[in-house]
């Protein structure tokens, strides 16, 4: 905690700079989003552009967490749950996209409107 004048000087310092990191990433989301010239990969929104926008947020949730919820002033085992929980979060992710790949075509996985299902003979 802040007990000196200074202190709370460079306590604020540091929250003004977090802040303005976060408002320049959700002005680079937007003109990722709208700006033609920022758009990667096919033209309109594919894989390559969510990655990114999930790359931006990703470092905005990571400001954050460590400045605004005092993470860097946490003891070691914290690090280890919010460790624990981002590999089990990605686990997820990649056990989705192995799902996804699969080579059995499920229609009810893929939104298709009418299974293909044939009963009998």
């Amino acid at each position: 905690m802040a007990d000196s004048p200074e202190a709370i000087r460079k306590s604020i310092r540091k929250y003004l700079i977090v802040g303005g990191i976060l408002f320049l990433g959700t002005v680079l989301t937007v003109l990722v989003a709208t700006v033609p010239a920022l758009d990667i990969g096919r033209h309109g929104f594919d894989v390559y552009d969510c990655v990114l926008g999930l790359a931006i947020a990703s470092t905005k949730a990571g400001f954050v967490a460590v400045v605004f919820m005092h993470l860097n002033d946490e003891k070691k085992a914290i690090y280890w749950i919010f460790g624990g929980a981002l590999v089990f979060g990605a686990f997820l992710y990649l056990l989705t996209a192995w799902a996804k790949s699969d080579l059995i075509h499920d229609p009810l996985f893929y939104g298709d409107s009418k299974p293909n299902i044939k009963l009998g003979h």
